[in-house]
């Protein structure tokens, strides 16, 4: 295959399955290198092609929440009170940066999705 940069939908399907067909070969080979560039080039075109959205703050919460099995009433250990966790799932109120900070570090959110808009 000829190795160019990815540019179209058709180009990262050839390369793709080109990488499919040589991608357990021979360390050192060239059949080896090609598929360290190919994965270079399918890496460059999926970042740009592919963009995943940070997921709005509440959903990165209840999906942490689920993940441990914690309740409202954890959270309310975690954040102060009762009535202010109800507050924020119903947008009523904001989260502050105390609570981002907590939130980062006993649920180990990510502080990019905590201090995104919701």
């Amino acid at each position: 295959m000829k190795l160019k940069i990815l540019k179209t939908k058709k180009d990262y399907q050839a390369a793709l399955e080109r990488f499919e067909e040589i991608f357990q070969a021979k360390p050192g080979s060239s059949e080896s290198d090609e598929a360290d560039v190919l994965s270079l080039l399918l890496k460059e075109y999926e970042e740009k092609n592919f963009v995943i959205e940070a997921p709005d703050p509440l959903e990165a919460i209840r999906y942490r929440m689920e993940q441990q099995g914690l309740t409202n009433s954890d959270l309310a250990g975690i954040l102060g009170f009762k009535s202010r966790v109800t507050d924020i799932f119903n947008k009523h109120r904001k989260l502050n940066l105390g609570m981002v900070r907590r939130l980062h570090d006993r649920l180990n959110i990510p502080l990019e999705t905590l201090v995104k808009e919701y």
